[in-house]
């Protein structure tokens, strides 16, 4: 018994010891660092005064975002009815009834609302590359964009960056769909079908504008596409009926381009052809961003942690050799 309860002794001991030693460390790890706490606050007071200027320099960037549903697609409902019957024809027509299985319009147009070729369409027509690649600030008082004068000369609606080949003083329009990617914001609530479309801009005036012509020019564009869609399927159906002296086929043709001609008037009396604005787009009175506070606190935190680091490094590095 004696000398099971001596092993048992000798075994823990060097527990113990670990767990003293551990205590002793983490006192002497708490004195390195009071001993260094100068530098701890320098860093500290130093990054903490940098990100101060730093969120300070930043503009204020205000956000307007509109809440949409999709539009109700009726003409899908005699085309739905129509499919069943006569798909066959309407596939050596090229026309498509939507008998299922067929890409979703409303994420059909959101993502020609990213394209490449809607973007620079986008910019073109409404002149926005200036405020898209040059605005610098927003004047509340005067409600103007305030241009960096490096890049963009306003009076003289001039472009004046310096750059190097293959780009030019004037952006392109890759470089404008990349920053103009920056700026928009799209989203699909999978429970509502809700969508939203919002916009950054240091303007809230600018902001709001553009959302507004974002859904005014999405529901024109996919309204063209179906119409001139329509109309080449109605124009090769109507050659087929002059081709053809059959009843029931020109039965079935005669549906076809009375659909074909429901796509047409639909799209032509309606404004809102795949979007319904639920909630439009505000001027926004409160910055979006930056979050000054926030990026004071993660520069003084950032600076603790730099010193700390520096210290430890400073006593202990010099140790282990």
């Amino acid at each position: 018994m004696e000398n099971n309860s001596n092993n048992l002794k000798q075994v823990n001991a060097p527990v113990a010891n670990n767990i003293a030693d551990d205590e002793i460390d983490l006192r002497e790890l708490f004195t390195v660092i009071w001993q260094g706490k100068l530098i701890v606050i320098a860093l500290t007071t130093l990054f903490s005064v940098a990100s101060v200027f730093y969120a300070i320099s930043l503009p204020n960037i205000y956000k307007s975002e509109a809440l949409l549903a999709p539009a109700e697609q009726d003409k899908q409902s005699g085309l739905g009815a129509l499919a069943g019957q006569f798909g066959g024809f309407a596939s050596l027509a090229g026309v498509n009834l939507g008998a299922g299985g067929g890409v979703d319009k409303t994420q059909l147009a959101l993502e020609v609302l990213k394209s490449r070729k809607f973007t620079s369409e986008f910019i073109q027509k409404y002149n926005i590359l200036p405020n898209l690649m040059a605005a610098k600030t927003w004047d509340r008082e005067t409600n103007t964009v305030v241009y960096d004068e490096e890049l963009y000369l306003a009076d003289q609606d001039k472009w004046i960056r310096e750059v190097k080949a293959p780009f030019k003083a004037e952006p392109s329009m890759q470089e404008a769909y990349k920053e103009f990617k920056k700026a928009i914001f799209t989203n699909v609530d999978t429970e509502t079908g809700m969508i939203t479309i919002a916009v950054e801009h240091v303007s809230p005036y600018i902001a709001k504008q553009w959302v507004k012509w974002l859904i005014q020019d999405i529901n024109e564009t996919m309204k063209a596409r179906d119409v001139l869609e329509a109309n080449k399927s109605t124009e090769f159906l109507t050659q087929q009926l002059e081709q053809t002296k059959i009843a029931d086929i020109r039965a079935v043709l005669y549906k076809l381009v009375e659909e074909q001609t429901k796509t047409i008037m639909f799209a032509n009396v309606r404004d809102e052809y795949v979007f319904k604005t639920i909630d439009p787009a505000l001027v926004s009175e409160e910055k979006f961003k930056p979050k000054r506070a926030l990026i004071s606190i993660f520069g003084a935190l950032l600076g603790c942690f730099i010193g700390v680091t520096i210290v430890l490094i400073r006593l202990y590095i010099p140790k282990g050799k």
